[in-house]
């Protein structure tokens, strides 16, 4: 099923990654239903937008007629993990793209991906389901961005860089050398930090040069 003009989207949070995502759909002219958030009171409202209550409301949200979801969550595993439970009742995965981001006609976009105001999503790049590249970020051309990957407020990619699923780049991060450069599944880039050299799955790595800090086990992705 393909995501038509008239279809309505509900956001799945209420915090400030999805205050953001509110108002890139209202800029885009998307109908926005409501969004949900288990800490926050029924009826209340962002940008006149209303809050529909916990999470639990999806199932009758979707049996009501609202077709999309958008997960508006900075947590990689726990919006991968909405993200299932939101296509397991139905819903189709809206993208939320700002109009002043650039992103490439070339670029190939997934589902349920987040493009804010003053991004640059470049040539002959793609960017899985789930993805957010934040504020400010840039993404040139060739790169592969994987499911789920949060590339925070203000990074930038180089070309030629893939980016496996669940990673983090952090907030004014560089990466890149101009050839292939791949940042590991799950891997965490400090803020700040010049990456030069591939990055190992779950790694948490930070400092101009990048050094690795420390491997965590890894994260489980759906």
């Amino acid at each position: 099923m393909s995501l038509g003009r008239e279809a309505s989207i509900v956001v799945v949070g209420g915090g400030g990654h999805a205050k953001v995502v509110i108002e890139i759909l209202l800029a885009a002219g998307k109908p926005v239903a409501g969004f949900t958030d288990p800490s926050l009171p029924a009826g209340s409202r962002f940008a006149g937008i209303p809050c529909l209550g916990p999470d639990g409301a999806l199932r009758e949200l979707r049996s009501a007629g609202v077709e999309a979801a958008i997960i508006a969550l900075g947590d990689n595993a726990l919006r991968a993990r909405l993200v299932q439970e939101v296509r397991a009742l139905g819903f189709e995965l809206a993208n939320a793209i700002h109009p002043g981001a650039s992103v490439s006609a070339t670029a190939a976009l997934g589902a349920g991906v987040a493009v804010m105001a003053g991004a640059v999503v470049n040539a002959a790049t793609a960017l899985g389901d789930g993805c957010i590249v934040n504020t400010g970020a840039t993404v040139d051309h060739d790169n592969r961005i994987g499911r789920f990957v949060h590339i925070a407020p203000g990074a930038h990619l180089a070309g030629y860089v893939t980016v496996e699923d669940g990673a983090l780049i952090g907030v004014g991060a560089t990466v890149g050398r101009g050839r292939a450069l791949t940042v590991g599944r799950g891997a965490v880039i400090g803020i700040g930090s010049v990456v030069i050299g591939d990055v190992a799955p779950s790694a948490v790595v930070a400092g101009n040069p990048a050094r690795p800090l420390r491997t965590p086990p890894p994260e489980d992705l759906p």
